[in-house]
């Protein structure tokens, strides 16, 4: 009997013990969700209400044993924000915290220190603000902290070496500056992961200490203002995986021994910095490397024969250097070798026939060198190869009769070398976008087979001995770009490649015929086809005119009945940082207008005044209802986690019914097309380089490095704020993501420059990262030109400031004659480098036109002796080669 009840009060007590414990930590995680603000009610299922077990809910992991408990906490990517509270401190088997990817705006919260079991923090991509205290050293039991793409600034503290046991380590992506301290890399031996990424206002040179690290895989410091030479300590690292250095100023050699002793290395990336000497002899010895990129340095001399080892490497990027000697042979061959980049450099030596077993091989980009030989057999087998790019050469020799036999061959570069015979008739590469031979020795006639090929868009053959007419067919293509010029062609000209491009696409023939040529064809029938041609034409575009007129008043009708619909309700505002001004103020100075500072494509801006002192810019937009208040608010917090110094903040919004008002910081010195339109302004050359590089690189951390990828969809120089150190701001960016696609559309429609329009934006609304690099193109050549987006003729006539730069380098043979006067002569290199720059950012084809990363990229590369050719934008990249 006894021994029953001693088992029934065993029971019960065990069961009390359970229920008191689940009670606890139910209590603990409600007190820790009344802290944040859930405005997507992401944590519905954190309720006493709720009949499920805590360890049910969203985020919430538990251990097995029993009773059970909570070990780990991931709320990343709810939207969340509000305060951390360290209630969450009181679980007493918490051991991961993930709050990444949330609108949490508050400092780094120490008293998580009080988490005794906590071993991984992870704060990244929140709003996260102030430095590094020097309590960090509290963290002790943590393994791994986080706390990338924030605000965090100021100096790397010492205290943080005393963190032993991390193994994961990502700063990233933040404001740190000055020099890292040696003592914090002495202490942090059990690292696998250092991330220092993405500082740039770091200045350091690279810790010795860091060779200690036996354990390390992943060592990324690219892009973070580093400088000096690369520490021989990391031949050490032998569990290294991936090492990137790129985008710093690290100058010397590469350490001897590197590439030899981290045979397990998968990744390695010095590129965009002042690196010199040889390649050393063992860089390729082991047979992990996959990705070797040494691009955009300025390396001299040879690459190792031993690349014929590395059987699993598939990218090699060597451009942009001053390497010479013998290209490696074994490079052509390996069998899974997918990129080869070596474009800009002095390599000579021959393509060889094994080419051939190169099976996965997709490009190859080698403009610029000192390559002989010929055109090999083998490179027509290679049916993965899309791109073969190797104008600037000593080729010769006849083009073999495959050499556009890849089913996927889209772009072949083979202009200025000394290549001969006859173009053989191409029927295979039915993907072919792009065919360059300019400046050749080749003869025979135009072969018909290129009018059969549906998706070709570019063609250029001038300067070889090219002979008889040009085939009629060729009418069929959408060709943006032709170029003939420089032959021996007779014949008539169809009338379509006459009409729709530039004259010096003929000149040089002197045999051909057509209507506006020097040699006009005789005979009436040969005019009246031109005249009906050219009345069908008006017709159609006066139809055009009157149906988009009619479009455009529709829609007026439609959003504006919808506007007079809505209601006024109540104010709703949310501050991100904190502000002296109060709601009243700012919704006074907005109904009153009298602050009113200018009006752009979304509305008015209005400039207002704190009683502190500072200033303000307040944007209004309307608020069509096409997004619930939830989502409106949600992309409106995506918006402010932006934080680059050429991208205006966003410091608040207000939420009406009808209304959406946005309070961004305030940029002293206007917009860059305020500046362009005084007639007396004297923007000196180094000042307008550097708006360009800064608005560049704003919008290419839209388009790639922010997460979620934004487009602009609005550059425009008057989108462009200047501060008073001529610092470029972004500003009216991914409105769309605010206003509805719907809203969106109805105000920009009507209301955008057609200037800055790219050509597919006429028949396509769907929006593309290349329409916003157009637009960017229009902007650099207001920049270099000094001209408005809209250029003012004669007779009060206007043309857009791309036709009008591709007019006068067409008419006058040099592209001189487009640059601003007011910029002194001897700058005009540097100036021309920005014209190429631009011209390819306005390429007619989307596909043709650079990155942003490739533009900020070859802004800042301008001093160098990197020189760029956008002849035909026939180069989607913009390390397009010189003559060296």
């Amino acid at each position: 009997m006894a021994t029953i009840t001693s088992s029934i009060y065993f029971i019960f007590s065990l069961s009390f013990f359970i229920l008191t414990s689940s009670l606890q930590e139910t209590e603990i995680l409600l007190n820790f969700k009344n802290s944040i603000e859930d405005p997507s009610n992401s944590l519905s299922t954190w309720s006493n209400n709720s009949l499920t077990h805590f360890c049910t809910w969203i985020g919430v992991t538990c251990s097995t044993k029993t009773p059970p408990s909570i070990t780990s906490l991931n709320l990343q990517n709810l939207n969340l924000s509000g305060q951390i509270s360290s209630s969450v401190c009181k679980l007493p088997n918490l051991s991961h915290l993930n709050l990444a990817n949330n609108v949490f705006n508050q400092p780094i919260p120490l008293h998580l220190s009080q988490c005794s079991s906590l071993q991984s923090l992870n704060l990244s991509n929140n709003l996260i603000w102030g430095p590094i205290p020097d309590q960090v050293a509290l963290f002790s039991s943590l393994k791994a902290l986080d706390v990338s793409k924030n605000h965090i600034e100021g100096k790397i503290p010492d205290n943080l070496g005393n963190l032993k046991n991390l193994q994961i380590l990502n700063l990233g992506s933040n404001l740190f500056t000055g020099n890292l301290p040696s003592y914090v890399f002495g202490n942090l031996t059990q690292l696998v992961l250092l991330d220092l990424s993405e500082n740039p206002f770091l200045s350091s040179e690279i810790p010795v200490q860091i060779g200690k690290f036996g354990k390390l895989k992943q060592l990324l410091l690219q892009k973070s203002g580093f400088y000096g030479l690369i520490p021989d300590t990391l031949v050490s690292l032998h569990g290294l995986e991936i090492l990137d250095l790129s985008q710093n100023n690290l100058t010397g050699e590469i350490p001897s021994g590197l590439g030899l002793s981290l045979q397990n290395l998968v990744s390695l990336d010095v590129s965009q910095n002042k690196l010199s000497g040889s390649f050393p002899t063992d860089a390729c010895n082991a047979t992990g490397v996959i990705n070797l990129s040494l691009h955009t340095n300025f390396f001299t001399g040879l690459v190792s024969e031993s690349l014929g080892k590395c059987l699993n490497l598939e990218r090699f990027q060597v451009q942009n250097n001053e390497f010479s000697g013998d290209f490696p042979k074994q490079l052509w061959s390996l069998p899974k070798i997918k990129l080869i980049r070596a474009e800009n450099n002095r390599f000579s030596g021959e393509i060889p026939d094994s080419i051939s077993t190169a099976a996965n091989l997709e490009q190859v980009q080698i403009d610029n060198n000192k390559f002989t030989g010929i055109i090999p057999h083998g490179l027509g087998l290679v049916k993965s190869l899309y791109r073969f790019s190797a104008s600037l050469n000593g080729l010769y020799g006849e083009l073999p009769p495959n050499f556009c036999d890849s089913p996927v061959m889209s772009i072949i570069n083979l202009s200025h070398n000394l290549i001969s015979g006859r173009i053989p008739q191409l029927t295979k590469c039915r993907k072919l976008v792009s065919l360059a031979l300019a400046d050749n020795s080749l003869v025979g006639e135009i072969p018909t087979s290129l009018a059969h090929l549906p998706v070709l868009t570019y063609l250029d053959l001038s300067d070889n001995n090219i002979t008889g007419s040009i085939p009629p067919e060729l009418q069929n293509l959408k060709l943006a770009q032709f170029n003939v010029s420089f032959n021996k062609l007779s014949g008539m000209v169809p009338l379509s490649l006459i009409s729709g491009l530039p004259a010096s696409s003929l000149e040089g023939n002197p045999d051909l015929c057509g209507p506006g040529l020097p040699n006009s064809c005789s005979g009436e029938d040969d005019k009246r086809p031109a005249r009906h041609s050219k009345l069908a034409y008006i017709l159609i575009m006066v139809a055009f005119a009157v149906g988009i007129m009619i479009f455009a008043t529709v829609l007026s009708i439609m959003y504006w009945s919808s506007n007079r619909k809505s209601r006024r309700g109540n104010w709703n505002s949310v501050f991100f940082y904190p502000l002296k001004i109060t709601e009243d103020a700012i919704i006074r100075v907005i109904n009153s207008k009298v602050a009113l500072e200018g009006r752009g494509t979304f509305g008015g801006v209005h400039i207002i005044q704190s009683p502190s002192g500072e200033f303000f810019a307040v944007k209004k937009l309307m608020n069509n209802g096409s997004l619930s208040m939830k989502k409106l608010k949600a992309e409106i917090k995506t918006l402010a986690k932006i934080r680059h110094k050429n991208i205006t903040k966003l410091l608040g919004f207000f939420l009406l019914e009808d209304s959406v008002i946005l309070l961004y910081e305030f940029v002293q010195m206007g917009s860059l097309g305020d500046l362009i339109c005084k007639l007396d302004a004297r923007l000196e050359w180094g000042v307008r380089l550097k708006i360009a590089i800064g608005a560049a690189q704003g919008l290419a951390y839209l388009h790639k490095e922010y997460v979620p990828q934004l487009l602009h969809r609005n550059i425009k120089s008057r989108n462009i704020l200047l501060d008073s150190d001529f610092e470029p701001k972004l500003t009216d960016y991914a409105l769309d993501r605010v206003m509805g696609e719907v809203g969106y559309q109805s105000t920009l429609t009507p209301n955008m420059t057609s200037c800055y329009i790219a050509p597919e934006q006429r028949c396509s609304k769907k929006a593309t990262e290349q329409m916003d690099i157009y637009s960017f193109g229009v902007v650099l050549l207001e920049l270099v030109t000094g001209q408005n987006a809209e250029v003012t003729q004669a007779e009060d006539s206007s043309i857009d400031v791309v036709q009008w730069v591709r007019r006068k380098i067409n008419t006058t043979n040099g592209a001189g004659q487009v640059l601003d006067p007011k910029i002194s002569n001897s700058f005009s290199k540097e100036m021309l480098g920005v014209l190429d720059i631009a011209l390819l950012c306005t390429c007619v084809v989307p596909e043709k036109r650079p990155t942003m990363f490739e533009v900020v990229r070859s802004l800042q590369l301008l001093d160098s002796k990197t020189q760029f050719s956008s002849t035909f934008c026939s180069e989607p990249q913009l390390s397009t080669p010189t003559t060296s």
